[in-house]
C-alpha cells in the first residue's frame, strides 16, 4: 500500500481550526449531536471484546431498514471510511481495475490509489445535471474490472439517481461479473422517494451507510457494510477482524439508542433540512455569480462560480477564509475545477449559514 494523505483531510477545518473559522460551510453533515440531544446517556456496559460482526441488536435495526436483508448481510465497521476501505483492500489488487464516478468522496478514490490498481473515471457534468449515464459507466467497464463505484445521494453534489438508473447499474455489475458499491451515506436525507439499499437488490451490489452524515454523530465511529454474498461477508468480516477484531461495546451501545430513535429523529431532521436548502437556494436566485444543481438528498451542494477566466480563484479562496471568516469545500478537494466548491447547509446554524452565503458574495466582488 503506497498511501498518500488526502487534501480533503489536510485542508479539513479540524485540522486549520475551529477557533479561526466565523462560518464554517466545508461540513458535510448535519451538526454534531450531544448524547442530551438525543435523549441518551452512555449505557452501563460490560468492556469486552463486542461480537465481531457487531452488536446482534443493532445490526437487526440496520438490516430492519430494507426488506430482504437479514442481520447476517450487515457488517458494523468504523464508520463508512472503515467499511470502504475493507471493500476496497479485500476486493482490489494492482492487477484489478474499478470504474469510479468522479466526483466522489476521496476514500473511493484514495484507497484504490494506494493499492495500485487501474482506475477508470465517469466524470459527471454540471450541464447534465450531474446525471450519471449507465452507458458511459459500460464503456469503462474492461475484462478485469473487479468494482464500479458510486455515491447516492451523490457527494458533493447532492444529486441522486432514479429507480430505473440504480437497476441498470446492478444489472450491468451482474452481467460483467463485478461488483457494485453504493455509499449509500445520506440515504436517511433523501428529500423525495429513498431508494432502498443497493445490497437488498442483488447479491453483487454492497451498501455502505453510517451514522456520522444524517444522524450527527460522527464521534462514535460506526458505519457498516451490507452484502448478501455470504463468501465476500466471510471474506469482509477477516479484514475486519485483522484491522481491528471487533468495535468498541461503547459505541455500538450508542448507536443502537440513535437507531431506536431512528424514525422520530429523522422525522424532525428533515423538514429543517429542506429548509436550510431553500435559505441555499434564495440565496443563488440572488447571485448572478452563482449556480448549482439543487440537491435532492444529503446535506451539501456543489455550486458552480461563474466568474471570467482571469478571475483568481486561488485569491477568492484565501480572501473568503482570512478576510470573511467562510470555509467552504473547494473543488480540488474532489479533483475538479476550483470554481466549483462543495457548501454544508446542515451543520451550521441557520445564521451562520446565511453569514456565509453573504461572505461568498463579498468576497466574489472584491
Amino acid at each position: 500500500m503506497n498511501y498518500a494523505r488526502m487534501v480533503i483531510e489536510k485542508e479539513a477545518p479540524e485540522e486549520y481550526g475551529y477557533d479561526r473559522i466565523r462560518y464554517n460551510l466545508s461540513e458535510s453533515s448535519i451538526a454534531d449531536q450531544k448524547l442530551s440531544d438525543i435523549g441518551l446517556s452512555l449505557p452501563d456496559l460490560t468492556l469486552f471484546y463486542g461480537e465481531h460482526r457487531g452488536d446482534k441488536e443493532l445490526r437487526a435495526l440496520i438490516a430492519a431498514q430494507d426488506a430482504g436483508i437479514s442481520s447476517d448481510d450487515v457488517l458494523v465497521t468504523a464508520g463508512a471510511a472503515g467499511a470502504l476501505f475493507i471493500i476496497s483492500t479485500s476486493l482490489l489488487s494492482a492487477s484489478d481495475h474499478l470504474v469510479v464516478i468522479r466526483p466522489n468522496y476521496a476514500t473511493n478514490i484514495e484507497t484504490p490509489r494506494a493499492i495500485g490498481c487501474a482506475i477508470s473515471f465517469v466524470d459527471l457534468a454540471f450541464e447534465d445535471g450531474f446525471a450519471i449515464d449507465v452507458s458511459q459507466v459500460t464503456a469503462a467497464i474492461r475484462p478485469n474490472t473487479r468494482l464500479i463505484s458510486v455515491t447516492c445521494p451523490h457527494n458533493p453534489t447532492g444529486t441522486m439517481m432514479d429507480r430505473a438508473e440504480l437497476d441498470a447499474l446492478v444489472a450491468l455489475a451482474e452481467s460483467r461479473n463485478c461488483h457494485l458499491l453504493v455509499d449509500e451515506t445520506y440515504r436517511d436525507l433523501s428529500y423525495g422517494k429513498r431508494l432502498p439499499s443497493a445490497a437488498s437488490l442483488s447479491p453483487k451490489a454492497i451498501s455502505v451507510s453510517s451514522l456520522s452524515k444524517a444522524f450527527g454523530i460522527p464521534g462514535i465511529r460506526i458505519g457498516w457494510l451490507i452484502t448478501r454474498d455470504a463468501d465476500l461477508q466471510e471474506k469482509f468480516l477477516a479484514a475486519k477482524e485483522q484491522i481491528g477484531i471487533c468495535g468498541s461495546v461503547i459505541d455500538e451501545g450508542i448507536a443502537r439508542g440513535m437507531l431506536q430513535r431512528r424514525d422520530a429523529f429523522l422525522a424532525r431532521l428533515l423538514p429543517e433540512m429542506a429548509r436550510r436548502r431553500d435559505i441555499v437556494q434564495v440565496w443563488i436566485d440572488r447571485e448572478p455569480l452563482v449556480d448549482w444543481v439543487r440537491p435532492e438528498g444529503g446535506v451539501v451542494g456543489f455550486p458552480r462560480l461563474n466568474v471570467d477566466p482571469g478571475f483568481d480563484l486561488d485569491r477568492f479562496y484565501v480572501n473568503l477564509l482570512e478576510n470573511h471568516g467562510a470555509y467552504v469545500g473547494p473543488g480540488h478537494w474532489f479533483e475538479m475545477e476550483k470554481r466549483f466548491f462543495r457548501v454544508g447547509f446542515g451543520w451550521p446554524t441557520e445564521a451562520e449559514l446565511s453569514g456565509g452565503l453573504d461572505a461568498i458574495s463579498a468576497a466574489l466582488r472584491q
